[in-house]
């Protein structure tokens, strides 16, 4: 099968991508899986780097970049915010307090959907407030799974540590208590794109008088199935267009 387009020069980049995905690559290693001439491939691999496609890891070597990702969330931000509106209101409901979806943006968290609790106190995060990266079970969850670096970067400031982090990995959730705010915990869980990187987290959050000051005790289970929910909405959307792709 031709794979040509007809216009040499995004062909090119497109086999950098492609030899990009496989992991990261010296330009040596980049030549050899491309098959391009050494100044080809070094030209395009800085150009896409411009471009925030592709960027270097600690060692210096050629991954693809964070644009993809943000390019790959938005397009699938559509179905997820859809399928999310369903999902927050059950997950409010069974917990009685009020629900959210964070996605990251840079180096802030932004809410882009919301159940709230319909009386009595409760946390109230409207839906496009930017919170920090740097406190809360949202943010434990959406820098637990970063690339090393990034995760090192992020941990500067923040009201968690590396040793926090690795207990959210481990155990697929993250809780806080009056670390965002005073008053306030938290339970979080992260939502995966259909590759496997966590793209979003769901979360509770509510006054500590209610969610105790270990609010993953009471709620952890809840929120990990909403987020699989939402996980399972987008691995099948993947699979539908993937088949309509090949048929």
């Amino acid at each position: 099968m031709d794979n040509s387009s007809g216009v040499g020069v995004l062909d090119k980049a497109a086999i950098v991508l492609s030899a990009l995905e496989a992991g990261p690559s010296t330009l040596a290693q980049l030549v050899t899986a491309t098959g391009l001439a050494r100044p080809t491939a070094h030209r395009l691999a800085v150009a896409l780097e411009h471009h925030r496609l592709v960027t270097r890891d600690l060692q210096g070597r050629f991954v693809l970049g964070p644009r993809l990702g943000e390019l790959a969330a938005a397009a699938g931000e559509d179905r997820l915010l859809a399928a999310a509106g369903p999902v927050l209101g059950a997950l409010r409901d069974h917990t009685n307090e009020s629900a959210q979806l964070f996605r990251r943006q840079g180096e802030y968290r932004v809410c882009v959907s919301a159940a709230e609790r319909p009386v009595g106190l409760r946390d109230s995060i409207p839906i496009g407030a930017t919170l920090s990266m740097r406190a809360g079970s949202a943010a434990q969850i959406l820098l637990a799974w970063e690339e090393p670096d990034r995760l090192h970067r992020g941990l500067q400031g923040a009201a968690f540590t590396a040793t926090a982090l690795s207990g959210v990995r481990r155990r697929g959730w993250a809780q806080s208590v009056g670390e965002r705010e005073p008053g306030v915990a938290s339970v979080s869980a992260p939502v995966r794109s259909p590759s496997g990187r966590v793209i979003a987290a769901v979360s509770i959050s509510g006054p500590i008088e209610r969610l105790s000051r270990q609010p993953g005790r009471l709620h952890a289970a809840t929120v990990m199935a909403g987020a699989n929910k939402l996980t399972e909405v987008l691995a099948r959307h993947a699979a539908q267009q993937e088949a309509q792709n090949n048929a």
